[in-house]
């Protein structure tokens, strides 16, 4: 994200919830499938997600999707590195024509 993208905390009405925590949530991709099918995984089971190796995962703050991203190793660990951040207008221009209004 460039620097002209972000807020300036400094001159917004938002200090007020600046340490309000929020769930952060790496969504690699999701599988429908009936609860017979779910019983029957066991160790070693590979369950087959949505999503294609390369493609951006969704990032949710609180389950709002928030960013697109890629996943990425960090040392030891796994972390995501944000590609896009859905714009306030975009998602209440989708639920908006997904509601029919």
């Amino acid at each position: 994200m460039a620097d002209d993208d972000q807020i300036d905390i400094k001159d917004t009405d938002l200090e007020a919830v600046l340490d309000v925590n929020v769930e952060i949530t790496a969504v690699l991709g999701t599988a429908m499938m009936p609860i017979s099918q779910i019983l029957k995984l066991g160790r070693g089971a590979v369950v087959e997600l949505n999503r294609h190796v390369g493609e951006d995962i969704e990032v949710q703050a609180n389950s709002r999707a928030v960013a697109n991203g890629e996943v990425v190793v960090v040392e030891d660990r796994l972390g995501v590195n944000l590609t896009g951040i859905i714009r306030l207008a975009a998602v209440q221009k989708a639920l908006k024509e997904g509601n029919g209004d």
